[in-house]
């Protein structure tokens, strides 16, 4: 993958930020600003956007949101080739097995919802590899990412379980500053809320960026279960099925949470409490 460097070694870092959430760009731009050795050149809202600027600003430096619409953060990658910048930081809500290999290919990455520092050290170690003669080490790593990524899954990190292969025990969340390991069995309950998924936790709630779809083919089929198309629950934390109105019924869970089953899930809910229903 060919480089671009800086034009004198002075020269501010052309930078581009590619996020498809318009709050998300601002907070990194206005960081950005403050620093008299980064120059944003441009933005994109989504992958297709990204590619054009890229080509057409050839920046040295990209911070990438991995989950994005259309064509994810790897994939603008590959599409950009030569226009793809040397240094790359990831902008991501991925769990535990992106992040390894993140780590083992030595690209940088900032976890979502991200704090100011992080991104900051994010920003010094671009421009150290960028202007320590760097820029060769730094495409060669990116390549050696997007091949593993290639050969591994899709952008999201780990590739949907197979049928009868296992899913995942395992979580990765950020709170209050904090990054851990959520153990699926902790998990009450799930709920959707915007791209996000809020995980229901001993009375407290964790937001992670994921699809619902994705979220559920990672969880153990015969302990979570979708009862709504914005819901899943853990069965170990249903206690009894109640009456609600017009047939339907509301899941009440050891805590006391009412959740509503909703009808197109009913056949769902049958096969694992058939003598319930």
């Amino acid at each position: 993958m060919t480089t671009n460097r800086p034009t004198t070694p002075t020269a501010p870092v052309r930078a581009v930020i590619v996020d498809d959430e318009p709050a998300a760009r601002r907070g990194i731009r206005l960081l950005l600003d403050r620093d008299p050795e980064i120059s944003v050149v441009g933005e994109a809202g989504d992958g297709i956007e990204a590619v054009e600027v890229m080509e057409r600003l050839r920046p040295e430096l990209a911070f990438l949101d991995v989950q994005m619409p259309g064509l994810d953060g790897f994939e603008v990658l590959r599409r950009a080739g030569v226009a793809a910048p040397a240094a790359v930081v990831f902008v991501t809500a991925y769990d535990e097995h992106a992040l390894k290999a993140f780590d083992v290919n030595a690209v940088d990455y900032v976890l979502k919802p991200y704090e100011d520092v992080r991104l900051l050290a994010a920003v010094q170690r671009a421009k150290t590899g960028l202007r320590g003669r760097g820029t060769e080490a730094l495409a060669a790593r990116l390549a050696k990412l997007l091949q593993f990524v290639e050969k591994e899954g899709s952008a999201a990190g780990e590739p949907l379980p197979a049928e009868g292969e296992e899913r995942s025990d395992r979580i990765l969340l950020k709170s209050s500053g904090e990054i851990f390991f959520l153990k699926a069995d902790e998990i009450d309950w799930i709920e959707a809320e915007g791209d996000y998924m809020k995980f229901h936790v001993a009375g407290r709630a964790h937001l992670l960026r994921e699809t619902m779809a994705r979220l559920e083919a990672r969880l153990d089929p015969k302990r979570f279960i979708r009862i709504h198309r914005s819901t899943i629950v853990n069965l170990d934390r249903v206690r009894k099925l109640t009456p609600a109105f017009a047939g339907e019924y509301a899941v009440v869970l050891a805590d006391g949470t009412k959740l509503r089953l909703s009808r197109s899930y009913h056949e769902r809910m049958q096969a694992v409490m058939k003598d319930v229903l």
